[in-house]
């Protein structure tokens, strides 16, 4: 009885680490974008909402595919597998930092530029031990009011040490809204265990 209490228990314990695979993309956005599974985490400070999500590597394959190239599948994940991917969505008032200082041209502008150019210098991810990655890219689409967030997208290298780590943090330097620095855990779980999409 007791031999296959144990049993049951390790396969639970099995299934429960075993990746996830999903069938579209969209499935796979769907359940990281639940706070519940760990790959999105919210805060507001002062007013700013932040949010920074976790984007497995299929999401970028899947961009990448069209329906008769899934022979690529593998070579794909290998060259996004390399790095890891997070979304940061920061918003006031239901808008984009930049509507938010609209009336402000110096302002405006300064802020225009440091979205552009600086976020290098206030975006930072680093390990519990104070370690830090440095960044391989970001992505700022500018999108002139149309969107009621201003989204980001950061590039890390995947590098071998984070995966023994518990979790690495996140943080975002105060962007002129008295926000002072924003930080975030993120789970390395949900990266070393990252869900999958079923290419066909």
């Amino acid at each position: 009885m007791l031999k296959a209490t144990l049993i049951i228990i390790v396969v639970l314990i099995i299934q429960s680490c075993s990746t996830k695979t999903f069938d579209t993309s969209e499935e796979l956005m769907s359940y990281i974008q639940q706070p519940e599974h760990g790959y999105l985490h919210t805060k507001t400070v002062n007013g700013v909402d932040f949010s920074v999500l976790y984007k497995p590597t299929d999401l970028l394959v899947d961009q990448e595919l069209t329906d008769e190239e899934v022979s690529i599948v593998d070579s794909l994940r290998d060259q996004y597998g390399k790095y890891l991917y997070f979304t940061l969505s920061m918003s006031k008032n239901n808008q984009e930092l930049l509507s938010n200082v609209a009336g402000n041209k110096q302002q405006f502008g300064a802020m225009v530029n440091e979205l552009a150019f600086g976020m290098e210098q206030k975006v930072h991810l680093y390990t519990p031990q104070k370690d830090t990655i440095a960044m391989a890219d970001y992505i700022y689409p500018r999108m002139y009011g149309m969107s009621r967030a201003t989204t980001m997208l950061f590039v890390y290298p995947r590098e071998e040490n984070i995966e023994n780590k518990e979790y690495l943090n996140i943080t975002i330097e105060d962007l002129g809204f008295y926000t002072g620095e924003v930080k975030f855990k993120i789970p390395t779980e949900i990266i070393n265990n990252e869900p999958k999409i079923q290419f066909k």
